[in-house]
């Protein structure tokens, strides 16, 4: 339209007011442009900001955690705080890759499949076939044919199932003579106990291997409807260990059997009756060598280096120890040669470099 060729007034302010709602479209779209632009501004500075800190964060946990092989840190204190490190660096590399991945992505496939360990062969397979809501064609109506299948598996796991083993033995008896039958009981852990061997063995083992005691058992146990008391899961361990002294016996046996020997103690905080509060005592662990090594725990009330002699008793051969003073006894009667330990060797001269900075150190 040629708008020099128009006389009609009306029409001029019509055209007007049309280029004037035209050019505020356009001033609310650039606002809104503008306004975008700044918001994806603060998000850049904010990520920015974020991602630095996430990374000196990182940066530091993994500073933390290899700092014992420099010997900076405490072996022990690295081992309580490990797993806990691991994941705060794992939670912190996810967090990270979430702000630098633009939104929509597929971060798995960024990054390619994953190596995953197989799952071990000898766990039984539970298999849910998953078939089509239909085997006719959907196109042309004529059946389907099978030509393969895709597998998955993943571990999964039962919680913890409760169930009553019941014992029957069938009574026989003879209608000439009046003989009676029957195969005699096995004999039990516990005397009148209503735990069979499997309960057993689980409470000892969430006990001493998985560090699980027995207030937390009782409340697990609750939550399946099993009232069992702490006091009667502690009178159940107590038996537990009177029945398998014979097999921890056999195994000092055989221990001492060995030539070389290892041998450390820990202390262990036990609960003293009466007084209100626990007392120190101390774990000494003995360790033969070889493919299947022996480890035997005894415990005794003190780190008095008399325990160790008498646990030994006439053995002769070659223990590996630390420094401590108790085990000094052992080797100067004779038939014991000590073995010194070349971490706590060098541990001597890594304190004094880190002391000196000399370089004989």
């Amino acid at each position: 339209m040629d708008v020099n060729a128009i006389t009609d007034i009306d029409v001029l302010r019509a055209l007007v007011r049309e280029q004037i709602d035209v050019i505020a479209q356009h001033e609310a779209s650039l606002a809104d442009h503008v306004a975008a632009i700044a918001q994806r501004d603060r998000t850049i500075t904010y990520k920015d900001a974020k991602i630095a800190h996430l990374t000196h964060e990182i940066a530091r946990l993994r500073r933390l955690q290899y700092a014992a092989k420099s010997e900076r840190m405490d072996p022990a204190q690295r081992e309580l705080f490990e797993a806990a490190m691991a994941a705060d660096i794992a939670a912190l590399e996810a967090e990270l890759e979430d702000l630098r991945s633009p939104a929509g992505t597929n971060r798995a496939a960024q990054r390619g499949t994953p190596q995953r360990r197989a799952l071990p062969a000898g766990l039984p397979r539970i298999e849910t076939i998953h078939e089509p809501q239909s085997c006719d064609c959907a196109t042309c109506g004529a059946a389907l044919v099978k030509i393969g299948e895709h597998v998955s598996e993943k571990l999964d796991v039962e919680p913890l199932r409760f169930f009553v083993r019941r014992e029957v033995h069938p009574q026989y008896a003879c209608r000439r003579c009046e003989t009676i039958v029957a195969e005699p009981v096995a004999p039990s852990i516990l005397d009148r106990g209503m735990a069979a061997p499997g309960l057993l063995a689980q409470v000892a083992i969430h006990k001493y291997a998985d560090h699980l005691p027995l207030y937390r058992q009782e409340a697990i146990f609750a939550r399946h409807g099993i009232e069992i008391g702490r006091t009667t899961l502690a009178e159940w361990t107590g038996v537990i260990g009177l029945r398998l002294q014979p097999l921890v016996d056999a195994l000092r046996t055989r221990l001492l059997q060995s030539p070389v020997l290892h041998a450390d103690e820990t202390p262990v905080a036990q609960l003293d009756p009466g007084r209100g509060q626990t007392k120190r005592t101390y774990l000494f662990a003995y360790r033969s060598t070889g493919k299947a090594p022996i480890v035997v725990f005894d415990h005794c009330p003190s780190r008095a280096g008399r325990h160790a002699e008498a646990f030994l008793g006439t053995w002769n051969g070659a223990l590996m120890v630390d420094d401590y003073a108790g085990y000094k006894a052992l080797f100067e009667k004779g038939g014991i040669t000590e073995l010194a330990c070349w971490a706590h060797a060098r541990r001597g001269f890594f304190d004094a470099h880190a002391a000196s900075g000399h370089p004989l150190a």
